[in-house]
This record gives structure tokens, C-alpha cells and sequence, in this order.
């Protein structure tokens, strides 16, 4: 069904260029910033293994009436054929046939910075600099000193994030913050030239993304509120950038956080066992995150109020692919027949595992298959849809449905039926995801539940910035890590040429800044006179002994003539402005 032989020969070199680490990951931490959440903890233990073990001693499922056409339901009506309907009757396939691509919009970016802000793009940096800005304003009286709390703009907060990449790409994300800007040797060189440490902690602990004033209002009808802004805006650029292949997979990514959150969750099967539960779409094949949905539990009454039943996840999750022919693969948590009607009625098919108590499923497939040989495999037929039992060892029992598969085929070399062959080809999109994010994450230590919102957010823009490049590049071969390091470093730039001018740093700091962008231009302030070149920066003092041979970069303001220290007089800002010294 989604195997594709034209289309896997031109994805093959494409996907190679994937390189997955075997890096875990980490659990969170908490640092020194704390919101007033109240911290609630749901559980789920759901089991979305492929294949569910079924003993030999389980309930008897009864007996239901049956015939030699058709399995028959507990319900006593729902039918399965037991043969394949004739080729004619058979619902046909109605499956996207074309390789992905990126849409109008980002089809002609080529450099990662250009396909990046396009995901992160000005409006939503300048609403994270207002919020911010305005959350600096309420806490500059517990500074002594002004300067300790200044505003932020775009160019230093877009260094942030490019330092909050880089820590990632050199796996330094869960190191503390004072030895990356370490001058004794074992420190990161880019990250002191960026800012000092004072001023990144400074940030970190005032970044924010929403309205401080209104929050609260918000809150009253949406638990996402402190982050709604920056989450829409995102998946609205993630939509409008790609056309996904022709199979997405739907799964969940559990972001981990210990901190207070009253919909943090508990799965004891996911690496991190508690945190932020978020739903995703993402292409099986090349792995881009096209939609998201965070779970935050009953949402008070409004507009966000919406049904979190597997169903209705995946329905929303699938409105941007509507009507186009494409299939989704989902685990046994998500699927059912109900869904798989639904999702017929939108031109989509669905294929998944299912569980043995779902509505609708004869017993002959549910009931343990302790009478049938190992590695044997049962059909049923409908009009929509196909379903199969797979016994692959003793007491296991695999149930697959599809509305994309209508006949019985199975794999010569491997005995499985061919459902089961797209269903493993298919299932470990958003899984991918998980291994990309935990290669390089940029997580940092938090307390803050908005902020591992964020993060997750950062992470799947770098997935989803290379995917975009991959496609608009295709004779430039780049491994992830010299991706995000080149994005991280131009991130940096902008900032980096507005701290070159600053006349304060030390010169060694600044010649190196100047080495590393290539910024050329003259120092601005009172030690440089950038409207005539031709003026020397340092010379000769004009009344000192030619023995004593002082060079100085001081100068007359009137007659440029270069001074020492011994023969200038120093005067006051207030003293220099009255008309009585000339």
C-alpha cells in the first residue's frame, strides 16, 4: 500500500542522510525559577506494543453464530467476509502517488538562517522581546544597578537561542551554565564573546512568552495560555512549509519535566517517565513535523474545550491533510473502527494496530489463537477495510486494521502479511523524532513548564529546517551537527557585529569577534573618529621629549593633536559644556 518502489529509489540517498545517535534522553532538572502552578500528575499505562500477549487460559468469548461466508461479531450483526470480494466490488485505493516537497513559501530558501526565521519568524521573536521587555520592567527595582536589568531586543535574543543550539549540538545542553562560560581553559569560547554569563542567566530567568497583565484572563479558559501564542504560530508555519509523503504517523512525545504543571504526566514505558505529553503528525519517511497538539486535560469551557479521546486527537490532528488521499499509521491506542470511518469519509485511510477489545472484531480473531500454527495468518474482508490476525510465536496474537489494504497478501521471504510489512515501515515517524530531538537537544534545566514547550518546539524546528534544506539543497551533503552548528552560528552573527562596536570590551574580546564574522568596520564612540579616515587612531605625544617616544591613542578634540595622559586635562561632562573654558 505505501511502498512505493519509484518513490523509495529517489528517498533512498535522501533519507542515508538521517544519521540517528544512540544518545538517551535525558531526564529534566529543575533551576531557580518557579511559576504558582499547581501541580497535578495524571497516569497512563496503556500498553502500545504491536503485539498483544493472549493467554491460553483467558474468558471464553462465547459462541456466536457463523457460517462458512462470514465471522460474526458478539454483537450479532457486524460481519467479516472470510474471502476477498471480487476485484470490482473492492473500494480502490485513494493514496497520495508523489514524492514530498516543500510548499511555495519556503521552496526557494536555501541558507539555514532563511529557512529557519521562517518557522520562527520576526512577529513571533518581537512578541517574545515584548513579553519579555515587559517582565524585565517589573523586576529592575531589585537591581542596584540600571545597567543589570536592561532591555532586551531581537538580535540578542536570537543570540540566546543560538547559544541554547549550540549547547545542544555539543551535547553541553545539561552542563551548568558557569562552566560553558568558563575562562580557565574548559569553557566555550563563542559563548563568552557572545554575552557574560551574568547577562545569559539574566535572560533566561526572564524570558517569556506571553502578557503578563492578561494571563491571568487567559488562563480562565485555556491551561496553555502562557504559551498559546508562540505553539499556534508555529504549527501554522509547519503546515504552510512542507507536503508531507504519502504516510504520516501519528504518536505521542512525552517531553520530560518534574516541575509543577497540573497536566504532567506519568508513562512508565517512555524514557522519561514524567513530563508534557504532545501528539504529532509527522511524515513517515522524511520525518517532518507537520502538526501538534499538546494534551493539557479537561480544558475549562471555551473555546479550547475540546474531546481528548484517541478519536477525536487524531481527527484534529488531520485537518491539514484532509480530502488528500494521504494513509496514517497509529498504534493500538488510537485505533478503531469508528476512527477508521471517519477518517474514510475525509479521503483518508488509516492502518494501525487495534486491540482485541474493540468494538466490531470477531471473536475468532480475539479469542486466543492457541489452535492455529505459528506464524499463521487470518483475514476478514469489508467493504472499507481489511483486518488481520498474525500469530507470530506462541500466545501472541497481532491484530492489524487497514482501510488502504484489500487483499490477502503475505511476504514470501518473511511469512507476514503485507499489512504487517507497511505497518513496521510506517509506525516510527514521530519515534524518529524523538531519537533526531534526543541527539542534539537543547532541553536546558527548567522549572518552568512553558519553557520545555519551547524547547520541544526548538528541537523540532532544526528537524524540520534540515528536511526543508535537504530538498532545496540536493547537491549539498551536510550531517545534522554541521547544520544546526552553521544555524547556531547565525543566530549568533547579528549580535555578535553589534557588541564588535562596543568601545569598552577588551581588545583581545573584540579582535576575536571581528576574526570570527568578518566585520570590518571602524570601532564606533570616542576613540575612533569613523567620518574622516584618515586620521590616525594612535601617534606620538605632541609635547613630550622625542626620547620619551609615548605613543597614546588620546587626541585633541579641537586640533587633533595626540596627548599623553600627563598632558591632558581632564574635564567634566558638565565643566566641557560651559562657554568660560574657551
Amino acid at each position: 500500500m505505501c511502498s512505493n518502489k519509484d518513490d523509495e529509489v529517489q528517498l533512498e540517498t535522501f533519507l542515508n542522510s538521517f544519521t540517528l545517535d544512540d544518545a538517551a534522553i535525558d531526564p529534566q532538572y529543575e533551576d531557580d525559577e518557579d511559576d504558582d502552578e499547581a501541580d497535578h500528575l495524571e497516569e497512563r499505562t496503556e500498553c502500545t506494543d504491536t503485539e498483544e500477549e493472549i493467554s491460553d487460559t483467558e474468558e471464553d468469548f462465547g459462541t456466536s453464530p457463523t457460517s462458512d461466508a462470514f465471522y460474526v461479531c458478539k454483537d450479532g450483526v457486524t460481519k467479516w467476509n472470510k474471502k476477498l470480494a471480487p476485484k470490482h466490488e473492492r473500494v480502490p485505493e485513494n493514496l497520495l502517488k508523489h514524492l514530498p516537497s516543500p510548499r511555495t513559501a519556503t521552496k526557494n530558501l536555501i541558507s539555514e538562517i532563511d529557512i529557519w526565521s521562517y518557522f520562527f519568524n520576526e512577529g513571533m521573536l518581537k512578541v517574545i522581546v515584548d513579553c519579555t521587555n515587559q517582565h524585565i520592567s517589573g523586576t529592575k527595582s531589585h537591581f542596584s544597578r540600571e545597567r543589570d536589568a536592561e532591555d532586551t531586543n531581537i538580535h540578542e535574543i536570537k543570540a540566546l537561542l543560538g547559544l541554547i543550539y549550540m549547547a545542544g549540538v555539543l551535547k553541553a545542553n545539561r552542563l551548568n551554565a558557569r562552566e560553558l562560560f568558563s575562562t580557565q581553559g574548559c569553557g566555550i569560547e563563542i559563548f563568552r564573546l557572545t554575552m557574560s554569563i551574568n547577562r545569559f542567566l539574566f535572560l533566561m530567568r526572564n524570558v517569556r512568552f506571553d502578557n503578563k497583565e492578561t494571563r491571568e484572563q487567559r488562563k480562565e479558559i485555556d491551561k496553555l495560555a502562557p504559551i498559546r501564542q508562540i505553539f499556534d504560530n508555529f504549527v501554522v508555519n509547519c503546515q504552510s512549509a512542507y507536503s508531507p509523503f504519502h504516510c504520516v504517523t501519528i504518536d505521542e512525545k512525552l517531553e520530560g519535566f518534574r516541575g509543577r504543571c497540573s497536566f504532567k504526566q506519568y508513562i512508565p514505558s517512555k524514557p522519561n517517565k514524567y513530563g508534557i505529553k504532545i501528539f504529532a503528525l509527522v511524515d513517515a519517511k522524511c520525518y517532518f513535523t507537520t502538526n501538534l497538539e499538546v494534551y493539557v486535560g479537561k480544558q475549562p469551557d471555551g473555546p479550547y474545550a475540546v474531546d481528548n479521546s484517541a478519536s477525536a486527537v487524531v481527527q484534529r490532528l488531520c485537518e491539514p491533510i484532509n480530502e488528500s488521499g494521504r494513509n496514517v499509521t497509529t498504534d493500538n491506542w488510537f485505533t478503531s473502527i469508528q476512527l477508521l470511518e471517519a477518517l474514510k469519509e475525509k479521503k483518508l485511510t488509516l492502518l494501525g494496530t487495534i486491540r482485541k477489545n474493540r468494538k466490531g472484531l470477531p471473536k475468532e480473531f480475539t479469542q486466543p489463537p492457541k489452535s492455529r500454527a505459528v506464524m499463521s495468518t487470518l483475514f476478514g474482508f469489508r467493504d472499507n477495510a481489511t483486518l488481520v490476525s498474525y500469530k507470530p510465536k506462541k500466545n501472541k496474537n497481532v491484530l492489524l486494521i487497514s482501510s488502504g489494504h484489500h487483499d490477502d497478501g503475505i511476504d514470501e521471504n518473511t511469512q507476514k502479511p503485507n499489512m504487517i510489512l507497511d505497518y513496521n515501515n510506517t509506525k516510527g515517524g514521530v519515534d524518529t523524532v524523538d531519537k533526531l530531538c534526543a541527539s542534539y537537544n537543547c532541553a536546558r534545566i527548567t522549572r518552568r513548564w512553558p519553557m520545555v514547550v519551547f524547547y520541544a518546539l526548538l528541537n523540532i524546528a532544526g528537524i524540520n529546517s534540515i528536511v526543508i534544506h535537504k530538498f532545496n539543497n540536493p547537491t549539498v551533503t551536510q550531517p545534522r551537527r554541521t547544520f544546526l552548528r552553521n544555524l547556531s552560528m547565525a543566530l549568533i552573527d547579528g549580535h555578535l557585529r553589534q557588541r564588535a562596536q562596543l568601545h569598552c570590551l577588551p581588545r583581545q574580546m573584540s579582535s576575536r569577534i571581528r576574526e570570527i564574522t568578518g566585520y570590518e568596520e571602524p570601532l564606533q564612540g570616542a576613540a575612533a573618529t569613523p567620518s574622516d579616515e584618515n586620521i590616525p587612531k594612535r601617534g606620538r605625544c605632541a609635547y613630550c621629549d622625542r626620547r620619551k617616544n609615548r605613543p597614546t591613542k588620546y587626541s585633541c578634540t579641537t586640533c587633533q593633536k595626540f596627548m599623553c595622559l600627563e598632558h591632558c586635562t581632564i574635564v567634566c561632562e558638565e565643566c566641557f559644556n560651559k562657554d568660560e573654558i574657551f
